[in-house]
């Protein structure tokens, strides 16, 4: 029998009310959204760094988390210049100090003089810092050769993500059989299938090929795009490169297809280029879409519609905590352009101390500079000692029996395949649990490193991966790697 109101009223004062929120009235798509790289592995070593605060007894001192790229967390040190110059932009009495060389002093009063109020502290424009943006295009003109960059064309985003985010929110249309596809690479960043699944977009999985180094091949393209196209209207296609979590470096000649194909099959063309600083290989180089696109020519280079994206949260600095980085359009249509600034304007801007940071990520000091030396050293520095830490990685795990690690060309990541003996993945199915992430909690609980299972990140049917960063130092990696290798070997024996 219905309440009358006055019952009503008496049993919402008794507790009896229902929540409005609950798990079945929210947005379903969010439910759906999950982040492998911050997901349920995470959560335990979080809870196992506080059992070993309290004094628990544990197999391991540390809990090393080698899940996630996040370079000064792993101990690398800031760079001096782009410190200072924060420093004095924070806290500009500072700039009459003797202890700061003149020309982070002239770069920080000159960041200063572009922001309202000469002040960090203040709002900038949704776009970004004008002065940062035409400093953005003078860096991407260049690392092009003297291509044209439009600062007008370049929008600066709270890292990378939230302006990947945006372009796909612009993308994502329609209903049925006309909503739209994206096609990502399998593996991927959980990024991309995360934000498809909060816009309720169709992934449309292209397989990278894990026999010729995660290749982009695009006859599989072709294929997944064709597949598509029965279920969804594909519109756009995601690019990684340099890979995560694979570590591949793209050819020119691979990229110059994919631009083809994208021109041939209508597809806008999303460039992750976030770590475009870190190659490592000998033969590799990182060749940005805008560049090779440019170069092709009419009518690529006049209508093929392109979104790169880069950050400071990677490549030597690994800036990750000041959330700085940007997007530069190519050929878009001028009213979506319009509609994107309106909708970057909803977030007011992003992160002012981010701007400043990214600002000198593309304009850092020039030979006649005080810092241009220490700069210049330190950056080496950091990027020597990650090509020999993706050597050592690749080494070490290519000499365990049952792990297979390709190159680690570029990025800051491995992405290794392990056998798994068929009890164990009868164990983790019985758990109700993947296989491999049920190998990386088992190596988690034993030896305290935390790794990322590839189911997290998309694999083929039947393989078994896990990500690993090559960022910890490399007194801890050498041991961290011999430590992972022996576990498997012992996990093995015990399942077999």
């Amino acid at each position: 029998m219905a309440l009358k109101t006055g019952d009503q009223g008496q049993a919402a004062m008794n507790g009896l009310k229902d929540k409005v929120l609950t798990l079945d009235t929210m947005n379903q798509c969010v439910r759906k959204v999950e982040y492998a790289v911050r997901g349920p592995i995470v959560v335990r070593a979080l809870e196992l760094e506080q059992e070993l605060r309290q004094g628990a007894k544990k197999p391991f001192t540390e809990v090393v988390r080698a899940n996630i790229g996040d370079a000064q967390a792993m101990g690398q040190r800031p760079i001096t210049f782009m410190r200072q110059v924060l420093a004095l932009c924070v806290h500009p009495e500072l700039l009459s100090s003797p202890h700061f060389p003149e020309d982070a002093k002239r770069r920080a009063e000159r960041i200063l003089q572009a922001c309202g109020g000469h002040s960090l502290g203040a709002y900038s424009v949704s776009s970004g810092i004008q002065l940062v943006r035409e400093d953005v295009a003078r860096y991407i003109e260049r690392r092009d050769g003297g291509i044209p960059s439009d600062p007008n064309n370049i929008f600066l985003s709270t890292g990378a993500s939230d302006a990947i985010v945006t372009v796909l929110k612009l993308l994502v249309a329609g209903e049925g059989s006309t909503r739209t596809g994206v096609l990502i690479p399998i593996p991927q960043y959980p990024l991309y299938s995360a934000t498809l699944a909060e816009l309720d977009a169709v992934q449309v999985d292209y397989y990278l090929d894990e026999e010729r180094a995660w290749a982009l091949d695009v006859a599989e393209l072709r294929r997944a795009l064709h597949q598509a196209r029965a279920r969804c209207r594909p519109r756009a296609l995601c690019v990684i490169n340099p890979g995560n979590p694979t570590g591949q470096v793209q050819t020119r000649e691979c990229v110059e297809d994919v631009i083809r194909l994208a021109f041939e099959e209508r597809l806008f063309l999303l460039a992750d280029e976030v770590y475009q600083d870190n190659v490592y290989a000998e033969g590799s180089r990182f060749h940005s879409f805008k560049k090779v696109l440019t170069e092709m020519g009419p009518p690529y280079s006049t209508q093929q519609e392109l979104a790169s994206f880069h950050s400071t949260s990677k490549g030597y600095m690994g800036e990750c905590g000041f959330r700085g980085g940007y997007v530069e359009v190519v050929n878009m249509d001028p009213e979506v352009q319009q509609q994107m600034q309106k909708l970057m304007s909803v977030r007011l801007c992003p992160p002012v101390a981010g701007q400043a940071l990214l600002d000198m990520v593309v304009s850092p000091p020039g030979p006649s500079d005080p810092s241009f030396a220490q700069f210049q050293a330190e950056k080496r520095a950091v990027l020597s000692e990650l090509a020999a830490k993706a050597k050592l990685t690749e080494q070490i795990f290519n000499e365990a029996p049952g792990i297979r690690c390709n190159p680690v060309q570029g990025a800051m990541y491995s992405f290794p395949r392990v056998q798994l003996p068929p009890r164990a993945v009868q164990r983790a199915q019985e758990l109700g649990m993947a296989p491999d992430m049920f190998f990386c909690m088992r190596l988690l609980e034993e030896t305290g490193i935390c790794v990322v299972p590839g189911s997290g990140f998309g694999q083929r049917e039947g393989t078994y991966h896990f990500r690993m960063t090559i960022l910890p130092p490399m007194e801890k990696l050498r041991p961290l790697l011999e430590k992972l290798r022996q576990f498997h070997a012992k996990f093995t024996q015990e399942y077999a």
